[in-house]
């Protein structure tokens, strides 16, 4: 892992090593709210002492639930990943089958691929459907990532092959939008989310105006969720960290969840996480809550993935 440049140089390894084995004592006997005090302690001692500590935001890339924190997945995870791949694989076909149409179709493959464990989270174990006992979670679903939505919602009975067949001709009524669009699909996404930024903004005041209602006494909104998908390459849009600042100061970390759901871009280099974090370090958004182990993105390689897929027929 990469340090800062101020402890690249190590003037006293030993020294080091006895204050590290010592915070690992400490972590071990006494737990991490403990070592946490300490080091809190330690910093603000060195601060009133004239010491000039360099300050930074970003912190080690790695989840914020430790493996041991985290809840039991329940279901059948067997089954879970049967219906994973098949999603998967369908996500793929639908795009690949549109473009042997016509090539102008186009359409994204690696945007769902690289975030397919987090949406599937999410509908299985997360998320609410409008119902007498809840009024129903809020999705902003990266539009990108619309061909594994269809995949899933064609396993569910709810889109038939027609439609599929049909992949971004939507026109004539029989196919389906090439991303959400509420206006020509209203029976079936909630938000328009592409162009890219609209769908962060859209949900910071979507969560926004619900605490509004709810305060009011004007709609109950207790217990719904305000979900964001976004990519990498669009937190480069500057709708998309456009209204962090609301967040912070209105606070709808209780009702608000922003994800980042995918590290790969198709037209320039993709910026590291950490440039990502520190613009959302004041903002009182929360992180999802799903285990540890389904935060970690697999980035796929978008001309391996389509090679693999070209190369099989169906």
């Amino acid at each position: 892992m990469d340090r800062p440049a101020f402890l690249q140089d190590d003037l006293d390894p030993q020294e080091t090593r006895e204050w590290l084995d010592a915070l690992a004592g400490v972590l071990e006997t006494e737990g991490p709210e403990r070592a946490h005090y300490l080091l809190e302690s330690l910093v603000d001692k060195a601060r009133r002492s004239g010491a000039n500590l360099p300050y930074s935001p970003n912190t080690a890339y790695i989840n914020t639930i430790p493996p041991h924190a985290e809840d039991g997945l329940p279901g059948d995870q067997e089954m879970e990943h049967k219906l994973r791949s098949i999603i998967r694989w369908n996500a793929v076909a639908l795009v690949l089958r549109a473009n042997k149409e016509s090539s102008e179709l186009g359409g994204h493959i690696a945007s769902y691929q690289s975030a397919a464990m987090l949406y599937d989270i999410g509908f299985d174990h997360f998320w609410h459907a409008p119902s007498k006992a809840h009024g129903g979670d809020m999705i902003f679903m990266q539009g990108h990532s619309a061909p594994g939505v269809y995949a899933r919602a064609f396993l569910e009975g709810r889109l038939t092959e027609e439609q599929l067949e049909n992949f971004r001709r939507e026109v004539d009524g029989n196919g389906i939008s090439s991303y959400p669009h509420p206006w020509l699909m209203p029976d079936f996404w909630q938000f328009p989310t592409v162009s890219m930024g609209l769908g962060p903004i859209q949900a910071i005041y979507q969560a926004r105006f619900m605490k509004y209602l709810h305060n009011r006494g004007i709609v109950n909104t207790e217990g719904r969720k305000v979900w964001a998908f976004m990519g990498d390459g669009e937190m480069d849009e500057p709708e998309s960290l456009g209204a962090i600042a609301l967040a912070s100061r209105t606070g709808p970390s209780s009702r608000c969840r922003l994800q980042l759901t995918t590290k790969i871009k198709l037209s320039r280099p993709s910026r590291d996480a950490s440039a990502i974090a520190p613009s959302d370090s004041g903002s009182s958004i929360s992180p999802s809550p799903m285990n540890a182990h389904t935060l970690r993105p697999s980035v796929l390689t978008m001309p391996r993935l389509c090679k693999y897929f070209i190369n099989r027929a169906w």
